[in-house]
């Protein structure tokens, strides 16, 4: 039977707001998709509590959020690497985590990454626009979370007994690698690669940091660049997530979940769908590197990604029925 839970905002960090996958139909009608910047990590913290993968959630930039649960609640934290903390006692990241009501939850400031991830079972009580959570502050729609904020949880799970220093359980969680000192991102050819001399070699080759000034619309990639020749005007055209721009300046573009959707500068590249979320966590200052795939590698790289999100809906799936937590019926 679903109740109602609740938890109470105490610090919201740098920025913590409401997010999910994103928008279906928004851009027929020129708004941004948006959605969450990392969305492999924001489905695996849904998958981990049982949700399905587009469930409303919470993205926290750089870290630094703590709540209290005010009923008995399950959580999962993905994303960016950071401590998490219940009542002071260090808990695994990317595990399903049992919260006692009265329990302070604290996510830690983001050592690797940019965006942490943390899914609630259940459907989160809280404000849509065109049938999603995602934020259009364009739009009057900001979804920015305050300190104090009370948030209502639809769930049927009642809690359990359950020691922090044993893991619930243990699954296969796919994530973007955040080790390396540079990460290295798959791309693709974009229509305007012919035009710039030597382009394929210059990425290959080169390296590039995040510029401060990036944001969800897209990442500003301080590095070598050279601009196309004979190309005269570009019709202004739509842009897909991912896509590489030369601007006018001495920079690289790479768009991101809430960019305009369409534009008039050459695309010389595409990043690879798989490789989206590690663009999605790229903080500033971080060096990225750049590596070509065919189109094809692109698809099976992403088809392995699917199926290993797959594999893990199963696995939770199973072990959470085990423990006799509700799994919303589109799991799976």
């Amino acid at each position: 039977m679903t109740t109602e839970s609740a938890f109470t905002v105490i610090r919201p960090g740098i920025l913590a707001t409401f997010q999910d996958l994103g928008r279906r139909d928004g851009e027929r009608q020129g708004v941004p998709s948006g959605g969450a910047a990392d969305q492999l990590s924001a489905a695996v913290a849904n998958i981990l509590v049982g949700n399905p993968r587009d469930a409303a959630l919470l993205e926290v930039l750089a870290g630094g959020l703590s709540l209290r649960a005010e009923a008995p609640l399950l959580v999962a934290v993905t994303g960016a690497l950071a401590t998490i903390k219940v009542d002071g006692r260090p808990v695994r990241q990317g595990e399903a985590v049992h919260l006692d009501a009265g329990a302070v939850l604290d996510v830690g400031r983001a050592t690797a990454g940019m965006r942490c991830y943390m899914a609630i079972n259940g459907e989160l009580d809280v404000p849509r626009f065109m049938g999603s959570a995602a934020p259009e502050a364009r739009m009057g729609f900001p979804q920015n979370l305050s300190a104090g904020q009370q948030v209502k949880v639809h769930s049927g799970y009642h809690g359990m007994t359950h020691p922090f220093d044993q893991p619930l359980f243990r699954l296969p969680v796919p994530r973007p690698d955040l080790s390396p000192r540079v990460w290295t991102v798959h791309i693709v050819e974009g229509p305007e690669a012919h035009a710039v001399e030597g382009i394929h070699e210059l990425l290959a080759g080169s390296e590039y940091a995040v510029g401060p000034n990036s944001n969800h619309v897209g990442l500003r990639l301080a590095g070598p660049v050279r601009h196309p020749e004979g190309l005269g005007e570009i019709v202004s055209h739509g842009v897909p997530v991912g896509a590489f721009e030369i601007p006018h300046g001495d920079e690289l573009i790479v768009l991101g979940r809430y960019r305009t959707l369409t534009a008039g500068y050459p695309i010389v590249a595409f990043a690879a769908t798989s490789d989206l979320p590690l663009l999605g966590q790229a903080e500033p200052g971080r060096r990225l590197a750049f590596r070509w795939i065919s189109r094809e590698q692109s698809v099976e790289r992403l088809r392995v990604q699917e199926g290993e999100l797959r594999v893990l809906e199963q696995r939770s799936k199973t072990a959470l029925e085990s423990l006799g937590v509700p799994i919303d019926a589109t799991v799976a």
